[in-house]
């Protein structure tokens, strides 16, 4: 296990997640079709096959995921001071009506905010907000940062029930979502862009592509949207947080650049879309150190933190050693480890507490 030789900052980890089972009771009691619904759709989406290996390896971590004890000792092991723990995507619960969406929303930054009040000093947490209704997201998002006291809310890529000819997809350049954009900005919240599910459906239902190809193409996706809609210039001190190294987009961003200059369509920002990278915050779970060292030299050193994805089987147990694999000059491995993250204001619960008020 490596630690930080050259400053004292705690190495905090800003990709974990938990699960709440009273979330998922709540849902189910309270809109039992619509939760049979997004069963069968990650049937559809997943495959038998993932979908059983997916069943084994949440009960062989269900403890990681329910259990504090655990939790902290696995963060010793891996050399990681403080966890920003964010609910598990699967509690997006995207499907649900307008009252049970804000409640569920709530019940979910409840939760996280007692998580944390029982180990103040090595977690922070993340909300939830009801993307599928854009009206809400504000309420929402003030429940989790001004009455939970929460840094910040977690948000998936776009919201969509395929088949529901009532029910229109919120993409992330959707003007409806202003209000919340403007409202993060003015909180300096934190957005932390978590993808859940693919609008490809079927055509990744093997090889567990549903993972593998669609988490990455999802931040692409809603990353970009995000940039050529010009959100990012109307909010330019937006604190976006983007998990997977930000997917497909930072390491490809030429393409985007080109059809910038040449494609009215795509001249709604101000700047090329490469410029962003530089505003938008990545985490570091991209699994091999070239891709490591390159989503650096897209973004820069001060955009991208540490990231493991704690406890799921597509992360990383060792999250610390592979930020040194990387061979990056120390002050970007210290930047990544602990710098980036206490720059931008994430610590623990009880750093932020005991910070001076002005």
């Amino acid at each position: 296990m490596n630690t930080l030789s050259t400053d004292h900052q705690p190495v905090i980890d800003v990709h974990a997640h938990v699960l709440i089972p009273a979330l998922q009771q709540a849902v189910a009691e309270g809109d039992p079709e619509g939760f049979a619904a997004l069963q069968a759709l990650e049937v559809l989406r997943n495959g038998p096959e993932s979908m059983a290996a997916s069943g084994a390896m949440i009960k062989e971590r269900w403890q990681q995921l329910t259990d504090l004890d655990r939790r902290l000792a696995d963060m010793d092991t891996q050399g990681v001071d403080v966890q920003l723990v964010s609910p598990s995507p699967s509690h997006f619960y995207y499907f649900a009506g307008a009252e049970l969406a804000l409640t569920l929303a709530k019940q979910a930054n409840e939760a996280v905010r007692e998580l944390v009040d029982r180990a103040p000093d090595r977690l922070n947490g993340l909300g939830l907000v009801p993307l599928q209704h854009p009206h809400l997201m504000v309420e929402a998002l003030e429940h989790a940062v001004k009455e939970c006291g929460l840094p910040g809310v977690e948000i998936g890529s776009f919201a969509g029930t395929p088949g529901d000819a009532e029910r229109t997809t919120v993409e992330l350049s959707d003007p409806r979502l202003e209000p919340f954009w403007s409202r993060a900005e003015e909180l300096g919240a934190l957005v932390f862009l978590h993808p859940f599910g693919c609008s490809l459906d079927e055509r990744l239902d093997r090889f567990y592509l549903a993972n593998t190809v669609s988490q990455p193409a999802e931040n692409a996706v809603a990353l970009s949207h995000l940039i050529f809609s010009g959100v990012l210039d109307r909010y330019p001190q937006l604190q976006v947080l983007a998990v997977h190294g930000g997917g497909y987009l930072p390491t490809t961003i030429g393409r985007s650049d080109h059809a910038w200059k040449v494609r009215p369509e795509a001249r709604r920002c101000a700047e090329p879309p490469s410029s962003y990278l530089q505003r938008i915050y990545f985490d570091s779970l991209v699994h091999h150190p070239r891709e490591l060292r390159a989503l650096i030299e897209a973004a820069g050193p001060s955009q991208v933190m540490l990231g493991s994805d704690y406890p799921f089987d597509m992360g990383s147990d060792h999250p610390v050693d592979e930020v040194y694999a990387a061979g990056l000059p120390e002050t970007d491995a210290s930047r990544v480890l602990a710098g980036n993250a206490a720059r931008l204001g994430i610590t623990s619960a009880a750093a932020l507490t005991a910070r001076p008020t002005a």
